[in-house]
């Protein structure tokens, strides 16, 4: 059975609905490619795009056997398959967001614009292949930006910018083992597949004029948990019945001097059930537990699409981190801050009971299962 997004959880598309809003994803889904548990069972009015990543494709570098074709799917049908190239995905994706704002300019929209791009293979368009100085990948992060300044430009034509907030942001840190088809996480340590800061801190611009402070930056910690629970309180609607790990960050958005993390911490799993790290609210120390990861060991990325090999099983013992004065996880404090180290081992512990840890054997009382896709796809 493949795990996908029980449809007893509420997405944002589904909270916002009641209000009138219309709503539309463009772009990667990943939560269940059979029908009945793609977007428009979610909640979405609309969608296009691929169903999960966009290298599980027949032409995957190491696994190619793996992947059937690659789908594009509009609604709930396969309209082709991209099983030769994409280079026209975040193009397709800029036109459908620019349409479906057109469409709406007069009532409430949400619209989820999930680019694939620059999640490896790179493709890019015609009109900016060959315009960076930095390769394929920088060719793609020219037409990602175009992509956002025509989303932005049309905000501003129609009169819905200062009653619109947009928020841009990633999943995850660099793919570093792809090379020179990635980006970089300097000065932070590891990338993507790790929960080390180089996998799990991105960046994140929010726009959304008379209520955000323009060009200033907020250092306080975050995650995209937060979103669905700030735009409740934005909305004035009620968080879903199911208990969500997230909260409200509305204060922090706007701007408030005396605004505050209101978590006491978070809490990072990997492969969904292992519990290997806990980051203090203040987002200042970062305590991991002991656990294995993945790493390049300081050999060069991949080139031409062709990544390195990881070595999978660099072990990290318990592991103090100071982030406000060491981002980069240079130095491992633990001796020096026991009492640091102690109050986050016991909410570690608190969440190992809630959620469950594969590392210590526990199933945790809280967590609640996925829905299931017992065979077939579309």
């Amino acid at each position: 059975a493949k795990a996908v997004l029980n449809h007893n959880e509420t997405t944002i598309a589904e909270l916002v609905k009641p209000l009138g809003y219309s709503t539309a994803l463009f772009g990667k889904w990943h939560l269940g490619d059979s029908k009945e548990y793609l977007p428009q069972s979610q909640g979405f009015d609309e969608y296009f795009g691929l169903p999960y990543s966009n290298d599980m494709w027949p032409k995957h570098p190491e696994n190619p056997e793996a992947w059937p074709r690659l789908p594009l799917i509009e609604g709930d049908s396969i309209i082709q398959y991209l099983d030769d190239d994409q280079n026209m995905l975040t193009t397709w994706y800029t036109e459908k967001a620019i349409d479906f704002i057109e469409r709406n300019s007069e009532k409430p929209f949400f619209l989820y614009l999930a680019h694939n791009m620059p999640h490896v293979p790179l493709f890019v368009s015609d009109k900016f292949r060959g315009k960076s100085d930095r390769g394929l990948y920088g060719d793609v992060i020219m037409e990602i930006d175009w992509s956002y300044q025509q989303i932005n430009e049309k905000l501003k034509e129609l009169g819905l910018e200062k009653n619109t907030l947009v928020i841009f942001t990633s999943d995850n840190g660099p793919w570093l083992s792809y090379g020179e088809h990635s980006g970089e996480a300097i000065p932070l340590r590891e990338g993507k597949g790790t929960v080390l800061e180089g996998g799990v801190r991105v960046p994140c611009i929010m726009k959304w004029p008379g209520q955000i402070p323009e060009g200033v930056g907020q250092p306080a910690a975050a995650m995209t948990i937060d979103i669905l629970p700030t735009l409740a309180e934005i909305l004035h609607v009620a968080l879903p019945a199911n208990k969500i790990d997230g909260m409200s960050i509305l204060p922090l958005i706007k701007g408030d001097p005396n605004a505050r993390n209101p978590h006491e911490a978070y809490y990072f799993y990997y492969h969904r059930n292992e519990l290997q790290g806990v980051l203090s609210g203040d987002g200042k120390w970062k305590l991991y537990f002991p656990h294995k990861y993945r790493s390049l060991e300081g050999r060069e990325g991949g080139k031409g699409g062709i990544p390195a090999k990881y070595n999978n099983n660099i072990q990290m013992n318990l592991e103090l981190y100071d982030l406000e004065n060491d981002i980069s996880e240079t130095k491992n404090v633990a001796d020096q801050y026991p009492d640091i180290v102690s109050k986050l081992s016991i909410l570690g512990d608190s969440c190992r009971v809630e959620l469950g840890d594969v590392l210590t054997g526990i199933e945790g009382k809280g967590s609640r299962e996925p829905g299931k896709i017992i065979a077939g796809s579309l």
